[in-house]
């Protein structure tokens, strides 16, 4: 993913450190240094974009820390936690984004994954009901050989199982898109038809796309296009800048104030996450993306 090797999957492995304090440091990166919130400028305010921030992205903040910051920089959430960092999160007043659920690369593509995945999304969803947010997350996994007409066909029957549920809990399950060329080789839902013909096969309006605008770029490109044609598909975003996935400034190639534009239009009232890791300071970086987000 970069140069220093930290991914998703990494840092869900070491969650649990993390939410015991074991992996703690300050706020810019030293144990030396304090944290003064009273200087984390507030930047995102005009409340056309619901920003929120992937955790995973910035380990060497605690989750307190991201969470103080978030809030001061304007930030309504935090992507991509489980039920024991619900509280955390509430004290800060924001919420959680995105909730964790089963395994990214053994997904509902297969059907002999559909039994743990699907009681992996009840936990979830009972969890995000009761907590009042908004989504969980879940994947088809990795091909293995499975043609994608069937893994469409898999993924629809055990979502079909499941969203029901998601609709009285008032949850909606958001299936992501990831490339198979740079991150996860072998992942089938990589192109957005194959996410849309799912959604239109389920047929709930608690069934969405997470679309991931660093792995579309990498996959197809045409983003803005993208998202004006399947706006009603589209339960999530994430960011993130490429090639790298780091900050989205002008050192890459995505122009991201266009980009937030062209999903405010669209009537979008859901959530956009960062999730790139920051090479430079991770305040200057996440301070920067709140800026130009706030379209």
């Amino acid at each position: 993913m970069n140069s220093n090797k930290l991914t998703r999957r990494s840092l869900i492995r070491n969650t649990s450190l993390l939410a015991a304090g074991a992996v703690v440091t300050r706020l810019t990166g030293t144990a030396s240094a304090a944290i003064d919130i009273d200087k984390v400028e507030t930047v995102a305010t005009k409340g056309r974009i619901n920003q929120s921030v992937s955790q995973w992205c910035f380990g060497k903040w605690s989750l307190d820390e991201l969470c103080g910051v978030s809030k001061k920089l304007g930030l309504k959430a935090i992507d991509l936690l489980g039920p024991n960092d619900f509280a955390t999160v509430k004290k800060y007043g924001l919420i959680v984004s995105m909730v964790n659920t089963h395994a990214l690369s053994d997904g509902l593509a297969d059907k002999k994954n559909h039994e743990a995945c699907l009681a992996k999304l009840r936990e979830a969803i009972d969890a995000t009901s009761a907590a009042g947010f908004p989504n969980v997350i879940s994947f088809p996994g990795n091909r293995r050989g499975i043609p994608d007409d069937v893994g469409i066909e898999n993924t629809v029957e055990a979502l079909k199982k499941i969203a029901g549920y998601a609709e009285q809990k008032k949850v909606t399950i958001c299936l992501e898109y990831l490339n198979s060329k740079v991150n996860h080789k072998d992942y089938m839902f990589d192109n957005i038809r194959w996410g849309v013909e799912v959604c239109k096969r389920v047929g709930s309006d608690r069934v969405k796309i997470l679309y991931d605008i660093y792995h579309a770029q990498i996959m197809e490109g045409d983003i803005i296009r993208t998202i004006q044609t399947y706006k009603e598909y589209m339960g999530h975003y994430h960011t993130g800048g490429n090639p790298g996935r780091n900050e989205i400034d002008d050192t890459q190639e995505l122009y991201y104030p266009a980009i937030m534009r062209a999903i405010a239009e669209t009537g979008y009232k859901g959530y956009v996450a960062h999730e790139f890791v920051p090479k430079g300071d991770p305040l200057a970086g996440l301070t920067y993306a709140a800026r130009i987000c706030d379209v």
